[in-house]
């Protein structure tokens, strides 16, 4: 089947809600896994890579932007360091994804030149996406790349990374980047055929779900561990993913890339993999920082009427409403706002944690009285507040 031509101009009110809206996206996200890139003899399997490729070339003449988060920096270099079966120390993981690094970087670059295309390399880290200027700073960049028709090839900055800045794996880092770019879909492009509903290794009766609709616990409960030797992203990883993706927008599908032209399958609407449409109640890109993006540097505790009003009624968190604050920041860091023991949403706070101990409990009257001024009347502007989703 031959896929649908258009220009690139872009339309941002695209909405997966089947298989057939596929067919309009204009940019896309597509993670390729360590399983499917790396081997135990080569390091990298360039056949992949070229499988790959090719299927984004296919895409990039159909009008697709396409940026790929590529996994295996780690794997590669272990490969060429002779560390296989090797626990690794963090300083010689930093190490092995230098290594690799370069090696990822120039297979992608020789199986794209067959097709005259030019890609670069972007290394980011959750700090990156944490300060507002880089972010902005990263997604310009992509902008730009798009417009001059290079593929960006994501991974994390293995090098510098250390574990309160990681993005966990390449499934979180692939969602989060899907949200920086405004992109249309993200593909998680691995080693099984999608979602089931029971382990199909296990259960000879097991069914690859075509389209899911919502992303509730049921679902959540068909996903299992890693398998791979090479991955560290397993099945629940990936919903976690799709819950990011999803949430901010953008639709989401799982899909085996052993299966040859499967990418382009995808985006034509045939039944490959397992598609995850987008939730009606979807968040902005302001919403999405705070809601996924940011670190909580502390707790805000309400009572029961202030939970009502912020859930129910979309209010802003007033200091009236507050029973405890937990943690030291500083104004304009993202907190946690918990009633009764369970978090509620998320927001960026307009005072210190200092200011909001004298303060809590007041009403907004009081405030300037007590803290000798008054910027806000809110502790947290309904603007800058996330309620915690539900599935």
């Amino acid at each position: 089947m031959k896929l649908a031509m258009y220009g690139w101009r872009r339309n941002r009110n695209i909405v997966i809600k089947t298989r057939q809206d596929l067919s309009h996206v204009q940019r896309a996200i597509v993670k390729i896994g360590s399983s499917l890139l790396t081997d135990a003899d080569t390091g990298i399997r360039m056949d992949m890579v070229e499988h790959v490729v090719e299927q984004v070339f296919a895409l990039q003449k159909a009008g697709v932007q396409v940026c790929i988060v590529s996994s295996g920096a780690v794997a590669i270099g272990r490969v060429h360091l002779g560390w296989l079966g090797k626990t690794l120390s963090v300083h010689e993981k930093q190490a092995a994804a230098a290594v690799g690094q370069s090696w990822l970087m120039e297979s992608y670059g020789k199986a794209f030149a067959k097709h005259d295309i030019q890609v670069a390399q972007m290394l980011l880290t959750k700090d990156d996406l944490r300060h507002r200027r880089r972010y902005l700073n990263a997604s310009n960049t992509s902008e730009t790349l798009f417009s001059a028709g290079v593929v960006p090839i994501v991974n994390e900055n293995d090098t510098v990374v250390v574990e309160e800045i990681k993005f966990g794996d390449n499934d979180n880092l692939g969602a989060l980047v899907a949200m920086m770019v405004n992109a249309d879909l993200f593909v998680m492009v691995t080693d099984v055929d999608g979602l089931y509903d029971a382990n199909p290794n296990e259960q000879q009766d097991a069914k690859r779900c075509s389209v899911i609709h919502h992303l509730d616990d049921s679902v959540m409960a068909m996903a299992g561990g890693s398998d791979s030797e090479f991955g560290t992203g397993g099945m629940l990883s990936k919903l976690t993913a799709v819950e990011i993706a999803t949430r901010g927008g953008v639709a989401a599908a799982i899909v085996n890339g052993q299966q040859r032209g499967v990418l382009t399958d995808l985006f034509v609407g045939n039944d490959v993999g397992t598609l995850f449409v987008c939730g009606e109640d979807r968040h902005n890109r302001h919403q999405h920082w705070i809601a996924d993006v940011l670190h909580v540097a502390g707790q805000l505790h309400v009572d029961a009427g202030a939970a009502q009003v912020i859930i129910h009624k979309g209010a802003s968190l007033l200091p009236i409403g507050m029973t405890d604050v937990q943690g030291n920041f500083d104004k304009g860091e993202c907190v946690e706002v918990v009633a009764d023991g369970v978090v509620i949403a998320r927001g960026l706070c307009n005072y210190n944690s200092d200011d909001l101990r004298r303060v809590q409990g007041l009403s907004s009257q009081d405030m300037a009285k007590t803290l000798g001024y008054k910027d806000f009347t809110s502790v947290i502007h309904r603007d800058n507040l996330v309620l915690k989703g539900k599935r």
